[in-house]
């Protein structure tokens, strides 16, 4: 199960959330989303467990507890589609031609 945090200090590491979601039960990854450019962290991360009680347990346990001086934001992450993220699948085009006519005015 793919678990989203959020909330987390800019001090949060990998580790530190390894850590955190560890006394629940086996973390396959546990990453915090840093910033491209700056290599700072966004405040939010993902937490892969596999077993799925591990993981509800951890949820129902860390959300809103406090790590590194911050009340986390856990629940299950859900795909981008449901997100409410868009997507562009290309441009989309203009009414190219000539077209259209009518409503001129005729005097």
């Amino acid at each position: 199960m793919n678990i989203y945090v959020g909330n987390l200090s800019y001090n949060c590491a990998d580790n530190d959330l390894q850590t955190a979601f560890s006394a629940y039960g086996t973390v396959r990854t546990a990453q915090v989303v840093k910033d491209r450019e700056t290599g700072r962290s966004r405040g939010f991360g993902f937490v892969e467990m596999d077993d799925q009680a591990e993981a509800e347990a951890a949820i129902r346990g860390l959300n809103g507890a406090d790590l590194l001086g911050r009340a986390l934001t856990v629940n299950q992450a859900k795909p981008p589609a449901e997100r409410g993220e868009r997507r562009s699948y290309g441009g989309g085009g203009g009414g190219g031609g000539y077209g259209g006519g009518g409503g001129g005015r005729r005097y």
